[in-house]
């Protein structure tokens, strides 16, 4: 999820704007049940924007709704689809992370909490292929690869300290120390990559190999991880899904850890779990942290800059769907973090809360 989309989408102000969030299928028969899944969420969508605003302010929405399911092709699904729609806007975003239930949005902004998540965990980072007979590195989005690194160092062909005397073979020592001379090339080629690109690095190897890896590495931080290698299966995509269950684990780590900020900045009196207090917060730019459970969803009706009623029907005038959207995405453009989560770690600050900068 690049940025400046989720820019585009954030700052949209017009009514309606229609959000459509729905998990998805990858494979086939199941994502023929996404076709009947969608045609149901855009015919809720369309009945609810006639009933709120009638038919010729939105003729243009409308048609876009009505035309749109023809414009799926369930075969690219991934494991959750985005639609934003207004007069002016058709936007389709597929995310590899699933949503907590199916929804139509309709308000005077976008519902931009999925994008948010998506933003905050589509992370690049390398894979490295780790064997004596050649060594790839390759550049990963999330569970794909998206292409491989070719420079003065990559890739590695073979293993150029190859002992030849055959009574040398014999010597266990002489021949890890050549494995492990050849692992320190590599190490330093892929710190080289990581200076100019900042990613960190997933290994496919043998916990043997790794193990060699770490103990010559000059930057043992920049390694996220180890996947088991299976010579007999070496597809890309193989090696990016054993990559990313290493991916998830490291951000759920990240997770964690910002969720033992917020406690710890709780104990200090730098927290604030009420709703209308986080908003004044947040829009004077005092944000730093904000943590959400992913399952929370607040309606809104705003009667002030700081201020608004709690609502119950989202389809009354001027309702904002869900106000957690609109202040993570408050939080982020003005420099903080904002998160959702389903950790049990959080439970304790309730639903929503804000680690403030002062």
């Amino acid at each position: 999820m690049k940025r400046k989309k989720l820019e585009k989408l954030a700052f949209e102000n017009s009514s309606p704007c229609v959000t459509i969030s729905m998990n998805t299928h990858r494979t086939s028969p199941e994502n023929l049940e996404d076709i009947v899944g969608l045609k149901n969420l855009l015919n809720e969508a369309h009945e609810r924007v006639v009933n709120e605003y009638g038919k010729r302010p939105v003729t243009d929405l409308l048609e876009k709704i009505d035309n749109l399911e023809k414009e799926i092709d369930v075969n690219y699904n991934l494991d959750s689809l985005h639609i934003f729609l207004s007069n002016s806007t058709k936007e389709i975003v597929r995310s590899s992370w699933p949503v907590m239930h199916n929804a139509v949005y309709v308000s005077g902004n976008f519902a931009v909490k999925p994008l948010i998540k998506d933003f905050n965990r589509t992370i690049d980072y390398l894979i490295l292929v780790l064997s004596q007979s050649g060594v790839p590195l390759f550049h990963a989005i999330n569970d794909g690869i998206a292409g491989e690194i070719k420079n003065d160092d990559f890739p590695f062909v073979k293993n150029p300290h190859v002992l030849t005397d055959r009574d040398k073979l014999s010597d266990g020592k002489k021949v890890d120390n050549m494995v492990r001379e050849f692992f320190n090339q590599i190490d330093k080629a892929v710190v080289r990559v990581h200076h100019k690109t900042d990613m960190k690095c997933v290994v496919i190897c043998t916990e043997e190999n790794y193990s060699r890896l770490m103990q010559v590495a000059d930057i043992p931080s920049i390694y996220l991880g180890q996947a088991s290698i299976n010579y007999n299966n070496t597809a890309n995509h193989t090696i990016a899904m054993d990559a990313w269950q290493i991916v998830k684990k490291f951000q759920k780590q990240t997770r964690t850890i910002a969720i033992k900020e917020m406690q710890d900045a709780a104990g200090q009196g730098k927290v604030i779990t009420d709703l209308a207090e986080i908003l004044r917060a947040v829009k004077e730019g005092r944000g730093e942290l904000l943590i959400t459970q992913d399952d929370y969803h607040q309606s809104v009706i705003m009667t002030g800059d700081y201020t608004f009623d709690f609502v119950d029907d989202v389809t009354l005038p001027g309702t904002i769907d869900d106000i957690s959207s609109d202040l993570a995405w408050e939080v982020i453009s003005k420099k903080g973090r904002a998160i959702f989560t389903t950790q049990e770690e959080f439970k304790s600050l309730g639903d929503i809360a804000l680690k403030v900068r002062y």
